[in-house]
């Protein structure tokens, strides 16, 4: 498994300071369309393991994080590139969603 699980704690070392672009999922277990995009995420994070970082952050236990960045709606992904935000999409795209996106943060 690619994919990582952030917290509040270490999101600043995972997420800001990584020195590939990182993808990081808003979610909550209880969320019916982060279940619908989990697989797709999952599946998208062993794709671009050697480009991308993807990260899942719980936003009931990591309240922080999502409010920092104003995640008001789930699934939200947000990516990273530098330690600063570069793109984000709310709800689920589905897998052509997100791959537009990877492919707009990665140049290609």
């Amino acid at each position: 498994m690619a994919m990582i699980q952030l917290t509040d704690k270490d999101f600043e070392a995972k997420v800001l300071k990584n020195k590939l672009p990182v993808m990081v999922d808003f979610y909550a277990d209880w969320c019916g369309p982060c279940k619908l995009s989990a697989p797709v995420i999952e599946k998208l994070s062993e794709t671009y393991k050697d480009k991308l970082v993807i990260g899942k952050i719980d936003v009931d236990a990591n309240q922080e994080m999502s409010g920092k960045y104003g995640v008001m709606s789930i699934p939200t992904v947000i990516f990273f590139k530098d330690g600063k935000e570069v793109e984000r999409m709310s709800g689920f795209g589905g897998e052509a969603g997100y791959l537009r996106l990877i492919k707009k943060v990665l140049g290609e």
